[in-house]
């Protein structure tokens, strides 16, 4: 965890420059990279493990400037993370530095308030800023000698997603009202906000609206608004429609509809891989035969055409510059790894990958002369960084970056791709951690991630919480650990129904048996004392640490709970519309209750350390104090870390380098030969 973590790669409009956040040991700054050699170069020079990301990291279209947003979002009672534990209020603010100097310049107040809400956007001339704040669409100028940000909007609901139009005097936003959401365009001039019009305006929800390259054209997506008393307990399928407006007269309507079934919802990655294609194609995506997959659809209505045929599914997808070609990563030919994929925006041809074999490359982007694409990639071996992609090939373009005391390859474990069946039958696929030079039977662990709706790969993570939990598995192996992380159900890139999978979760927490069969795969192997079995994981992941220690402390002799719900019958009457007043109501709760770890209590035996921030804005604090209340009183073993002012996906360096190496102490105790 001594290599610097790259984040938020994005490339300028015109040129070849590209740009990225590196975290390293906790100071975030933002780096840069252009030329005929990409040559990168450090930017802005925030020091110490601070507690301050960086999001949302944009380059003004020349790529003269960078702009950025710096802090955490807002808590329930507006207030950021303060981690360091600052005798002063930190702010999430956006801000703006020259490439010539690097001299950061405020914009103004951001503080939005909720995860991964950052969203600033700047217009085509390069002289104005956007972002969403606090219900309404804030602006500022980047001249400065314009120094303070104002309010833009004064609309009722909240205002999201804005975009600005291609030639910079309009803005598409949508505007949430509880129980619908409305496309809105808004007329720009000077940075004043001189007239609305709203699209089609319906009792559903629209999604993600988007400008055609000319800017003649919106496409957005459609979905069916509030369903008052829908069931609890049944899963519905989320029927959804992909709708066209023009922009001279504001006139609207669907040119592809979704069927009824489950496998015809909006899929999961779907808000976020609408794109307009030049050539009047708009490129979405369905999971209509039970994979994600990538159609493109003639903006005036059509037949749509399949560009990702198989048995995978896509993750990230960008326009390369000229707007003709898609960049998408999949795992198509490699479940358990992500490659980088070009495909025609018009269909015709299959997908071409730019590299194949034992690495892993995510978050691909074009530069604006159409010249380069660039990517983040990592190996088994070697810590995410930056490289450029040729047909065949990837170049690392931060060769420097890696520090001199990273583990070299020989040092680390390469994980082996394991599958096997789980007790109802479910295929599950894991990456074994074997130590090296072992002699004898050996202590084993399970790993299980959060989410759910993730999966770790055959190599370094391209999320930092998952790039930092492989470095420990990584760890614990050189300790002598057999590990075994397990991509349980619910995951993704396996396909809709194992994502979907029925009784799991709240519902009957059938993904637990995932869980079981692989500490029965570990029982089964030679070099594992199966006596000493223990099991980790954060959020959901710690969710089934603590499921596994309180079902099966015959099996699981120690576990390590990182932030873990722990009662889902808590969380009901959020989830779910008009709770309290439907007719099964009491069935559902009893139901969550039974699906939890506080309902098994009593049969919990085995000691667990139990870490969380008590800022946590994912998994309520409370989780883990009823939690102890209950061991307490059944004399179970358990230790505890609490970060005063943390959040769930812990933000300070320091808090994660000591929490894996508890966790490691932890083990070292109680499953290493007395």
């Amino acid at each position: 965890m001594s290599s610097p973590f790259p984040t938020q790669l994005t490339t300028a409009r015109k040129g070849s420059r590209a740009a990225w956040v590196f975290s390293l040991k906790g100071a975030q700054n933002v780096w840069v990279a252009d030329g005929t050699g990409l040559v990168p170069r450090q930017v802005t020079h925030y020091t110490g493990d601070n507690g301050e990301p960086i999001a949302s990291l944009r380059l003004t279209p020349d790529g003269h400037s960078v702009v950025y947003a710096r802090g955490t979002e807002s808590n329930s009672v507006g207030r950021a993370a303060n981690a360091v534990a600052s005798v002063k209020q930190p702010k999430q603010q956006v801000w703006i530095a020259s490439l010539d100097d690097g001299e950061p310049r405020l914009l103004g107040e951001m503080g939005c308030e909720a995860e991964g809400c950052e969203d600033i956007e700047i217009s085509p001339d390069g002289n104005w800023v956007v972002w969403p704040a606090r219900h309404a669409l804030w602006i500022a100028s980047t001249n400065p000698t314009q120094t303070d940000a104002k309010q833009l909007t004064d609309i009722r609901g909240s205002v999201s997603s804005p975009q600005w139009s291609p030639d910079g005097t309009r803005l598409i936003a949508t505007v949430e009202r509880g129980d619908h959401t409305l496309t809105a365009v808004l007329e720009v001039n000077s940075g004043v906000l001189t007239q609305i019009h709203y699209i089609a305006p319906s009792t559903d929800r629209d999604l993600s609206p988007q400008w055609s390259p000319d800017g003649s054209q919106i496409a957005f997506l459609r979905i069916a608004g509030v369903e008052e008393k829908r069931p609890i307990i049944p899963l519905h399928a989320t029927p959804w429609s992909l709708w066209i407006a023009d922009t001279h007269s504001y006139a609207a309507a669907p040119i592809w509809k979704s069927r009824l079934g489950m496998d015809d919802s909006l899929p999961l990655f779907g808000p976020s891989q609408l794109l307009f294609a030049a050539g009047g194609r708009v490129i979405f995506s369905s999971e209509m035969d039970g994979w994600n997959h990538l159609y493109s659809i003639p903006s005036v209505g059509g037949q749509p055409v399949l560009l990702t045929p198989g048995g995978f599914d896509v993750e990230d997808v960008s326009l390369t510059a000229d707007k003709l070609s898609v960049l998408l990563t999949s795992n198509q030919d490699d479940i358990d790894r992500r490659h980088v994929w070009r495909v025609a925006a018009a269909g015709g041809e299959p997908p071409r990958a730019f590299v194949t074999g034992e690495t892993i490359e995510w978050s691909p982007k074009s530069t604006g002369d159409g010249k380069d694409v660039v990517c983040l990639g990592s190996s088994a071996t070697s810590p995410a960084l930056v490289y450029r992609l040729k047909e065949g090939s990837r170049e690392l373009i931060t060769k420097s970056a890696l520090p001199s005391d990273f583990p070299n390859p020989q040092q680390l474990v390469i994980p082996r791709q394991i599958i096997f069946k789980s007790a109802d039958g479910v295929t599950i696929h894991g990456q074994l951690f074997v130590p090296k030079s072992q002699l004898k039977p050996g202590p084993a662990l399970i790993y299980t991630h959060g989410g759910p709706y993730r999966q770790m790969m055959l190599g370094f993570h391209y999320m930092d919480y998952y790039h930092n939990a492989y470095a420990e598995n990584q760890y614990l192996a050189s300790l002598g650990y057999t590990v075994l992380s397990v991509n349980y159900r619910l995951g993704v890139m396996y396909g809709r129904d194992f994502r979907n999978s029925p009784n799991s979760g709240w519902r009957g927490a059938a993904e637990y048996n995932d869980v079981l069969a692989g500490a029965h795969y570990l029982q089964g192997l030679p070099g594992v004392d199966p006596h000493r079995i223990g099991l980790w994981g954060g959020s959901y992941g710690g969710f089934l640490t603590a499921l596994g220690l309180g079902r099966n402390s015959d099996i699981f002799a120690a576990g390590v709970d990182y932030h873990g719900v722990h009662d889902w019958s808590d969380f009901l009457p959020a989830w779910e519309e008009s709770a309290k007043s439907a007719p099964d109501y009491k069935e559902a709760e009893k139901l969550a209750f039974s699906s939890s770890p506080n309902e098994s209590i009593d049969m919990w035996k085995s000691p667990v350390l139990l870490i969380q921030g008590d800022d946590d804005r994912n998994v309520p604090f409370s989780q883990m104090v009823t939690l102890v209340q209950k061991l307490r009183a059944k004399n179970v073993p358990f230790e505890q870390i609490v970060y005063p002012d943390e959040i769930h996906d812990f933000l300070l360096w320091k808090d994660f380098i000591r929490s894996y190496k508890a966790t490691a102490d932890f083990f070292q105790a109680h499953l290493k030969e007395k």
